[in-house]
């Protein structure tokens, strides 16, 4: 299958900020005390070290869905294409259930488990498997329907103790739910909106099939026409995202607070903004080409390769700054949520050392992601393709 550059500079920017968040995450001094969206502790260079980062996960599902529509039309075969989208969706789920969550906590007995987005992208392959046989124009306008709607969920008035609520949650909502005295399941990712954004992917993926100069109009119009609607119903302030923005002590806050939309679950606006920024930047892609922008490309080609490999470098950088910090073994906290920083006391470093180690896992990866691009061009092995 001949590879869509704009998909992969696009993927591969998304993925080069998304360790900035994971670096941040884990390693600034106070990324378990303090919220970095919170306007009555925040700064502005916190806020959108994090803010920026919003736009990894909505990108990155969309572009599943994107990738799997292409795919599905090299193939050409709806049971081949159903088959795989079911064993790569339950292979996505397994992996994050084991893998990724070992990666995140480095706690062998996996007290806390998270359901986040590989989960998300899995249960959305697993979903769009069982979905294939439908037009891409209708599974496009569920995903929008999706995106559109799922917000009037919080609207709904459930009785006490409803098992209604109870069992609905887990799939719009952020949800904590205990399985034992020592272990809990978190629901980070409710995987009903995550499946609305990548079945509008899939939906789009039409655009790509048409001829280069058209589909920039395209995503250039999309992308603004996203952006504009956003600025309307965040002006407006009624509906599109559970926390309305309100005046601040002064402008900037003000402005923090108007573009500060809600993740836990993707809001409207959220969606709107992100993935708004993100068909821009196709439009962009299309239009230019670079050596910086071939680059930033190596990352997109393996995005699960560099997913899984760089949260194991960046915690194991952490166990590192840890040690050196003065701290032993024995004091690291590995059960409650915190990477292994110690509970109570001050660890990590400074925002700017953040961005420091960011750009060095960024470089480390380069060389592998180069590598491992190439070896899966050159070679068919069943096994390249989950991975």
């Amino acid at each position: 299958m001949k590879r869509i550059y704009s998909i992969d500079f696009t993927r591969g920017l998304v993925m080069i900020i998304m360790a900035l968040d994971h670096v941040r995450d884990l390693m600034h001094v106070n990324s378990v005390t303090q919220s970095p969206t919170d306007l009555t502790t925040t700064t502005p260079i916190l806020f959108f070290t994090r803010w920026i980062t919003y736009l990894c996960a909505p990108i990155f599902v969309f572009l599943a869905g994107t990738s799997a529509y292409i795919s599905f039309r090299n193939k050409g075969n709806v049971s081949q294409s159903r088959n795989f989208l079911l064993k790569r969706g339950l292979w996505l789920v397994i992996l994050e259930f084991t893998i990724v969550n070992f990666g995140i906590q480095f706690d062998p007995q996996f007290h806390i488990i998270f359901f986040e987005v590989i989960a998300a992208i899995g249960f959305g392959f697993i979903v769009l498997g069982l979905l294939i046989r439908l037009p891409a124009k209708t599974i496009g306008i569920i995903g929008l329907v999706i995106i559109f709607s799922h917000d009037l969920f919080s609207l709904i008035s459930f009785g006490q103790n409803s098992g209604l609520k109870n069992i609905f949650t887990p799939f719009f909502g952020l949800s904590i739910l205990p399985i034992n005295s020592q272990r809990m399941f978190i629901m980070a990712y409710p995987p009903l909106p995550w499946l609305g954004i990548m079945l509008a992917g899939f939906g789009t993926g039409r655009l790509f099939e048409l001829p280069e100069f058209i589909r920039k109009k395209a995503f250039l119009k999309i992308g603004l026409g996203a952006f504009f609607l956003f600025l309307f119903l965040r002006f407006v302030n009624v509906y599109g995202d559970p926390a309305p923005w309100a005046h601040q002590k002064n402008s900037i806050y003000t402005f923090l607070s108007f573009v500060n939309v809600t993740k836990y679950p993707p809001s409207l606006l959220f969606c709107l903004v992100t993935l708004g920024i993100m068909f821009l930047i196709l439009a962009f892609s299309e239009l230019v080409k670079s050596r910086v922008m071939g680059v930033v490309s190596v990352y997109g080609k393996v995005p699960l390769f560099y997913f899984l490999l760089h949260f194991y470098i960046i915690h194991l950088a952490l166990i590192g700054l840890l040690l050196i910090q003065g701290f032993q073994w024995a004091e690291l906290d590995f059960a409650s949520g915190n990477f292994g920083r110690p509970k109570g006391v001050a660890s990590g470093v400074a925002l700017w050392l953040v961005y420091l180690i960011w750009t060095a896992v960024v470089c480390l990866l380069y060389k592998p992601c180069l590598w491992y691009g190439r070896y899966k061009a050159t070679h068919k092995d069943g096994w390249l393709k989950y991975i």
